[in-house]
């Protein structure tokens, strides 16, 4: 890869890492579902710019957002609004890599190979010592049920957007971003109330000026934009590495930016789930790669 891209890559892990500390602070302004209906209003502008991708109909287009938008996102939100850390959030979700090969498997009949096996089940040991670990005014088994739940619905969008075929990435995900606004302003309108809906709204805080910026722009449109791009232009398992870094970010976001602070149980749990992730996604040629390119191994092969 090209040092610019590989850089790219690192900066959008960090700008979805990050992200979960923006929510908290969002939530501190808006409820959840009314934060995340007016991200979707300020991501699906570029719309107005971007023609629609033709290879994709609009009910698959319906299914890819409800799933991947406003089902994976409406669950995160809601499990952080429920007593779940931003940081504990950003490793829970990573489960959606494990039930992606699942789904996948089940669609495309993609095999399940044995480090895949070895890493989800290091993976779920790593869940359940978080579960088991956690306690107190960052975790609750009711956020962490929402985020497991948000975990599955990123998944199903995930095997919905790989059987779409090729499209152009920041059009595709504006063009998404149109679907979920309504959706999501009736579920406020219904579970949050129009008094809470309006008192936030003439109420808004500098900082949910900033939360619903920075989901908008920075996560959606310009993160995975910038994503797409680069898996058009390298092979997935190139790419995906990467994503081990997004809880990275998010643990340390939280700790910087919100004063989050983990007990031993919870951070062995956290670091048994990335161990599974590497075990999952990245061969030994592949994972010693990104420790190299990450200047944490030398030249030598290590792994």
């Amino acid at each position: 890869m090209q040092r610019k891209h590989i850089l790219l890559a690192i900066m959008v892990t960090a700008i979805w890492g990050i992200n979960f500390s923006v929510i908290r602070i969002g939530l501190g302004t808006f409820p959840p579902l009314l934060l995340l209906a007016l991200r979707f209003v300020l991501a699906c502008l570029p719309a107005l710019f971007l023609p629609r991708p033709k290879n994709i109909s609009w009910p698959r287009m319906i299914a890819i957002a409800s799933t991947l938008f406003i089902g994976q996102f409406s669950l995160l939100f809601l499990s952080m609004a429920h007593g779940l850390s931003a940081g504990l959030a950003a490793v829970i979700l990573q489960a959606q890599a494990f039930l992606t090969m699942l789904f996948a498997s089940m669609a495309f009949g993609e095999k399940i190979r044995v480090n895949h096996i070895v890493g989800s089940l290091l993976a779920c040991c790593g869940l359940a010592l978080i579960v088991t670990s956690a306690g107190g005014a960052q975790f609750t088994l009711l956020g962490f049920a929402l985020c497991i739940g948000a975990a599955v619905s990123w998944a199903m969008g995930n095997v919905l957007l790989r059987g779409s075929g090729s499209a152009d990435m920041m059009a595709l995900m504006a063009w998404l971003s149109l679907i979920p606004p309504l959706p999501l302003l009736a579920m406020s309108a219904i579970l949050e109330g129009p008094e809470r809906m309006l008192h936030a709204l003439t109420h808004i805080q500098p900082s949910g000026i900033f939360a619903v910026l920075y989901l908008a722009v920075l996560s959606t449109t310009i993160g995975y934009g910038i994503w797409g791009r680069l898996i058009s232009e390298y092979p997935a398992s190139k790419i995906a590495p990467f994503s081990l870094l997004v809880p990275v970010f998010g643990l340390t976001a939280s700790a910087v930016l919100l004063g989050e602070r983990f007990n031993a149980g919870e951070l062995a749990g956290a670091l048994a789930v990335l161990a599974g992730l590497c075990v999952l996604i990245s061969s030994r040629e592949q994972l010693a790669k990104l420790l190299q390119t990450l200047g944490l191994a030398g030249t030598r092969k290590t792994v």
